[in-house]
């Protein structure tokens, strides 16, 4: 019985993933206005990021067209501590819905990037509602491996 518990105890924490945190803030430690921080990140299919309300008046929402065509899309309300668990493979692009203009965007890569050429292809339809810091996409994008 003792070894079942063990081994029981083994594949749930081997089965189960990592949590990573990315906070909503005015400023970064750089002096970035309106960023997520970190703003690229790379996880494994099956891991969990909760995005944190660091600073007021922020939220995380995935971006139409900017996730795998599979994916559950996410829209956390405003100020709100939100757990989204990546299952499948590729590319999430999301943002903070008040503060898009300002370039407040994030990339999240899960596993290998296979929806990068429907990113590419879709991109610019953020690109256009982004006034200040435009460069934010291409720089996020570039980290993609």
């Amino acid at each position: 019985m003792r070894n079942l518990t063990f081994l029981f105890i083994f594949v749930t924490l081997s089965v189960s993933g990592e949590n990573f945190n990315i906070k909503m803030v005015n400023t970064d430690s750089s002096g970035q206005i309106m960023v997520f921080d970190p703003p690229f990140l790379r996880v494994n299919v099956g891991d969990t990021v909760t995005f944190i309300p660091s600073d007021a008046l922020h939220n995380s929402k995935s971006v139409l067209n900017l996730i795998p065509s599979t994916a559950a899309p996410w829209e956390g309300a405003m100020d709100e501590k939100i757990t989204v668990e990546f299952n499948v493979e590729g590319i999430y692009v999301y943002q903070c819905t008040p503060h898009i203009a300002l370039g407040m965007i994030g990339v999240i890569q899960v596993g290998n990037p296979v929806n990068l050429p429907e990113i590419n292809e879709n991109i610019s339809s953020l690109e256009s509602l982004i006034a200040i810091n435009k460069e934010r996409v291409k720089t996020y994008l570039s980290k993609i491996n």
